[in-house]
């Protein structure tokens, strides 16, 4: 074990021995990573594999309040500014630490090192850059990512940029600052999606608003949300949900490969609790809701048992009416469900289905009652069915008619009187003899024979002969 423990510790020595190392050959202007090894009240030292440990200026390293950006172990980008590979020197940007001439650029625009200027003003479609008297143009598309509205904000400013061309021996120089900003947010982008996976928890910021999703910055990498992943309820407009600044908590959903890069899909209702979902209404529940909202094609009522969907040709409108105006937000309905999405549980009302719903109720509700009363399961007289349309009370029962009086019995035969003079009994009255109706035969009379039909064909009889001298027409028959 002790030798074990030896050998392990001198391979260990000599990795870290500088005099173990090759000598590895560097060129000015060549862009090189390194690690932080130690910080120096003046100096960064950065491990780059050479023999000697690199140098940075502290100063380079510090943001505007004086405070170092970056810690031990930490992976920095840097240009070599000399080559020495016991002692190399390392610069962020070429003409930080000291004059910058046509070779320095030069050299700049065949490693693909930035440099750093003066901004010195701003003319004709871009700015004047100084770089230690070398004058470079950078036009005004590649000042910033997006568009720069504002050019004179950056008079005056030291800013880094990338050499596109230099013609006429160091007279036109063209550079860029969008180019060094897309090489610095790949790096970040690398950086970060080292560290995404699909399903990870991320916090970032909203950049920007648009149509269906918006835009999350996660500090360096930018991420989509589509509109249907912010909440669980459904967001007819982003900025009703989000605005720009805002910080949100997203998981990621997908990462995918494009030629411009890689597209990262968050969602941040994926964090939020869902709602808990109602129990879903029967196809012929009649509901009271209240409008929501309107969209261009219909409305939404909110019910006890859900919101969903009025479609236009659902709301019993007239041709050309305006359904926003006609079903303000607040205004009570009844509706009834048509459908339900069995994946979402989406519903979709119908206000035109509530008097069909009632129609059919109605219908049963007279049918058994009809059946109840007259025992052959029909719908009743047509005073019952217009009285349960109405609503009216049952009418009073009718008292039942008075009984025929029941005929007199026939009385026994009087004894016979001993009075020599009986009274006479008054004459029974004539029976009453009814006429027979008359017959409507009788009240029109015999039947009249019809005219007969005269003959257009008159009597084939011999014609006189027309006096001398005298023309007859004759008729068309």
């Amino acid at each position: 074990m002790a030798k074990t423990d030896n050998f392990a510790s001198l391979m260990e020595a000599s990795v870290h021995d500088p005099r173990s190392r090759e000598a590895r050959r560097l060129e000015r202007g060549e862009v090189v990573e390194g690690k932080v090894i130690q910080v120096g009240s003046d100096t960064v030292f950065v491990d780059i594999g050479t023999p000697g440990d690199a140098r940075i200026d502290r100063a380079e390293l510090e943001d505007a309040s004086g405070k170092l950006s970056v810690e031990v172990g930490q992976t920095i980008r840097a240009t070599v500014v000399r080559s020495n590979p016991a002692s190399p020197q390392l610069t962020l940007a070429l003409g930080r630490g000291g004059a910058l001439d046509v070779g320095g650029l030069q050299t700049a625009l065949a490693s693909g090192a930035p440099v750093s200027g003066k901004v010195d003003k701003v003319v004709k479609a871009g700015l004047e850059v100084d770089f230690s008297g070398v004058r470079a143009f950078c036009p005004a598309s590649q000042v910033e990512l997006g568009y720069a509205a504002d050019l004179s904000v950056y008079e005056g400013q030291a800013l880094e940029f990338k050499v596109l061309e230099i013609r006429d021996g160091g007279r036109s120089v063209v550079v860029s600052r969008r180019a060094l900003l897309e090489d610095q947010r790949r790096e970040r982008e690398r950086g970060l999606l080292e560290q995404l996976r699909v399903g990870a928890q991320v916090e970032g910021t909203v950049h920007s608003l648009q149509k269906h999703g918006a835009v999350i910055d996660l500090g360096g990498l930018e991420a989509f949300v589509h509109i249907s992943e912010i909440a669980h309820h459904r967001v007819d407009r982003v900025e009703d949900e989000l605005s720009i600044g805002q910080t949100v908590t997203a998981s990621v959903l997908s990462m995918e490969e494009t030629p411009k890069g890689v597209r990262v899909r968050l969602s941040i209702k994926a964090l939020a609790k869902a709602p808990a979902r109602p129990a879903a209404p029967a196809l012929d529940e009649i509901l009271k809701g209240t409008v929501s909202r309107a969209t261009n094609f219909g409305i939404f009522v909110d019910t006890a048992k859900g919101e969903g969907l009025v479609p236009v040709r659902e709301l019993d409108l007239p041709p050309g009416s305006d359904h926003r105006r006609a079903f303000p937000p607040g205004r009570e309905v009844r509706v009834v469900l048509t459908n339900r999405d069995a994946g979402s549980g989406k519903l979709r009302f119908s206000i035109t289905g509530v008097a069909r719903v009632e129609e059919r109720r109605n219908y049963h509700d007279f049918s058994s009652r009809g059946g109840a009363a007259g025992g052959q399961g029909g719908l009743g007289s047509l005073g019952d069915v217009l009285r349960a349309k109405l609503g009216l009370p049952e009418p009073p029962p009718e008292e039942p008619p008075a009984p025929a009086p029941s005929p007199v019995a026939a009385s026994p035969a009087p004894a016979p009187s001993l009075d020599p003079n009986p009274p006479q009994a008054a004459p029974a009255p004539p029976p009453i003899v009814t006429a027979p109706e008359p017959r409507l035969a009788d009240l029109l009379g015999p039947a009249k024979p019809l005219p007969e039909k005269k003959s257009r064909l008159r009597d084939a009889q011999p014609r006189r002969p027309d006096p001398d001298g005298v023309v007859r027409r004759r008729k068309k028959d």
